[in-house]
């Protein structure tokens, strides 16, 4: 295959993804999002590997991007993205835990955890989402392939059914991009 059919193909798969979505659990979010910022609550992410990237991506999207003004963002906050917290508790507690157990901590009632998976079947982010629902955090998860375990367990699911971990980590980004743009237009001057 020539390297530009190659590409073609790639963004081929992408757009059918997207032409075929189903965007009502993105308005789930959005709505939930916009209430959480507004009543001062804070917003957690989580993923492993390019999903864990994806994380702090949007964590720094909802924090200035959302408002563009200083101290008007959304309390956002990437689970994976403080090295010595995730080491120590992976060391000390195992890695299943490294997400559960901040969020053990930092959460609180009416907080929202998004959850970033290809499989969704991590046992870090699983216990994330059983976590967050002992403390009445609402769960939110972005998955592909079957949505594994999480897509049972979370309040909210948005699920895009494709084998392909780089289309599925596209279609974190894609859903993030298109939170953080509608909740800049929602957003309160003063």
């Amino acid at each position: 295959m020539a390297l530009e059919d190659f590409f073609s193909k790639y963004a081929e798969k992408l757009g059918a993804v997207l032409a075929s979505s189903d965007w009502q659990g993105v308005t789930v979010l959005a709505r939930d999002m916009l209430a959480v910022w507004r009543g001062g609550g804070q917003v957690f992410l989580c993923g492993n590997g390019g999903s864990a990237g994806n994380a702090m991506h949007l964590a720094n999207d909802f924090v200035y991007g959302v408002a563009k003004r200083t101290g008007r963002g959304i309390k956002a906050l990437a689970l994976p993205a403080n090295p010595a917290v995730l080491t120590c508790l992976a060391n000390d507690l195992g890695y299943d835990r490294i997400y559960s157990e901040q969020l053990a901590v930092q959460g609180n009632h009416g907080d929202l955890l998004i959850v970033l998976s290809g499989s969704g079947n991590s046992a870090n982010i699983v216990n994330a989402i059983h976590q967050a629902k002992t403390m009445g955090i609402k769960t939110h998860a972005i998955l592909g392939y079957e949505g594994g375990q999480c897509r049972a367990l979370v309040d909210n699911a948005i699920h895009f059914p494709v084998g392909d971990m780089q289309i599925a980590e596209d279609m974190q980004v894609i859903v993030g991009h298109m939170l953080m743009q509608w909740l800049y237009e929602q957003r309160q001057e003063g």
